[in-house]
């Protein structure tokens, strides 16, 4: 095995962590975010058009900086939650703030989408706006939630690439010190054919779960 051989191992972990955990944070918070957009939207059932257009202002901003200037601009931020600006748990607090409200917006649309015949008939019963939200939005939503959850999954192997470049560990960070700094090309091509595996085997499996859940509706 090359010298770089259990270096190589360790940025594979490192990278899954950090999508990992970034994922997971993204999802936890870009679906209540998205909610937010949407029932407090004109018509909502939420209606508050001042917290969509703060929300929305917000989100946009976000979704506007390109990821290595947000990457250097919440470096106070990350030294805050984290204690370090250089790892991989450093690099998790600006991946999961860039992924957010990219995730947020697809999701959104996802739940635009639903029938809103579908939430009338449910308010002409009698039902409450939070079961609504549970039982009409969220379930009408999952398959396009969950498609536009694996973009942004992607979007983060490719963010996590990027943060190598300062520091943040992972496949990004091996090839710049052995495929670049080196001119290793056996790095850098190994590291290129492992991003586009993972990169298809993501959005392989998301595309399988959602015709699951379409084939289920």
């Amino acid at each position: 095995m090359y010298e770089w051989g259990t270096e190589f191992l360790q940025a594979i972990w490192d990278t899954l962590l950090m999508v990992g955990v970034a994922g997971a944070v993204t999802f936890l918070l870009g679906i209540p975010l998205a909610l937010v957009l949407v029932t407090t939207t004109a018509g909502g059932i939420f209606e508050r058009r001042g917290v969509n257009r703060a929300v929305g202002s917000l989100v946009n901003g976000f979704r506007s900086t390109p990821f290595i200037i947000l990457l250097v601009a919440l470096l106070p931020l990350t030294r805050l939650l984290v204690g370090t600006t250089i790892g991989v748990w450093a690099a998790i607090v600006p991946l999961s703030i860039a992924a957010i409200p990219f995730f947020a917006r697809v999701a959104e649309v996802s739940l635009r989408e639903v029938d809103p015949g579908l939430i009338e008939a449910a308010q002409a019963m009698g039902a409450k706006r939070g079961d609504i939200i549970r039982h009409v939005l969220l379930p009408e939503a999952l398959p396009g939630i969950l498609g536009g959850f694996t973009i942004t999954i992607v979007a983060l192997i490719g963010s996590s690439a990027m943060a190598g470049a300062v520091g943040a560990g992972g496949l990004g960070d091996l090839a710049i010190r052995y495929g670049y700094q080196r001119f290793d090309t056996t790095v850098m091509v190994s590291v290129i054919a492992l991003l586009i595996v993972l990169v298809s085997a993501v959005q392989l499996s998301g595309d399988w779960l959602v015709r699951r859940l379409l084939a289920n509706m």
